[in-house]
């Protein structure tokens, strides 16, 4: 049992992914952009008495995103579990941010996911199991939030890409797209769509979902 990594560990889902999986016995290492976000998860991980590690990184830095995994690879092994949580959440509309704004948050919302997606699922591939897991959402394309909508539909279709080639080499690759703002004590409660990541996790091979759509807590 090597573990879970989650990229993007601040409050919200990042952190309630990281003490289910926490919860389960599984080891937990979290990655985030600022020491106090890294340093807060790995405190509200302490009560669940399993191994913790944490790491510095920007998404949108490939080297910095391969190095923090590499460091928590060398303490963990490789994952059972990766989940990539990072994304820019912003308002914008169209024409208010600049070419370098727009490449910036599509580099966090996406890229980082494709390179977390390159540097790991080989080697997931190579250990016989794995889940990949990435953070959704926006369904529905919103003009007020334009670089956020572009980057939940190019997860979206990353995520299909990678079940596509993945999936027969036996690691799951799945999304969780959330239809709400996140928040705790709502239909959106960060705790309740945790669990889904830990369900998908547990699917049997041959009943695995791609896409699970997280409509609110009824």
């Amino acid at each position: 049992m090597s573990g879970a990594i989650i990229i993007g560990a601040g409050p919200g889902i990042g952190l309630s992914v990281a003490r289910r999986f926490a919860r389960e016995g599984l080891p937990v290492g979290v990655i985030a952009r600022s020491a106090s976000t890294v340093d807060a998860a790995l405190s509200a991980l302490a009560d669940a008495n399993v191994e913790t590690h944490k790491a510095l990184a920007d998404a949108a830095d490939e080297w910095g995103l391969r190095t923090a995994l590499d460091e928590l690879v060398a303490q963990l092994g490789v994952p059972d579990a990766l989940i990539y949580n990072a994304a820019i959440i912003q308002a914008d509309r169209i024409g208010e941010l600049d070419v370098a704004q727009h490449m910036h948050a599509w580099a966090v919302n996406v890229v980082g996911a494709i390179t977390a997606a390159s540097h790991l699922l080989p080697r997931m591939v190579k250990a016989g199991h794995g889940t990949y897991v990435i953070t959704g959402g926006m369904p529905t394309a919103i003009p007020d939030v334009t670089s956020l909508s572009l980057g939940k539909a190019g997860v979206r279709g990353l995520t299909e890409l990678l079940a596509t080639q993945f999936t027969p080499a036996g690691v799951h690759v799945a999304t969780v797209t959330v239809h709400g703002a996140v928040a705790p004590g709502t239909a959106f409660d960060p705790d309740d769509i945790a669990d889904h990541y830990w369900r998908l996790h547990n699917q049997p091979i041959g009943s695995w979902e791609h896409e699970v759509a997280y409509l609110g807590r009824h």
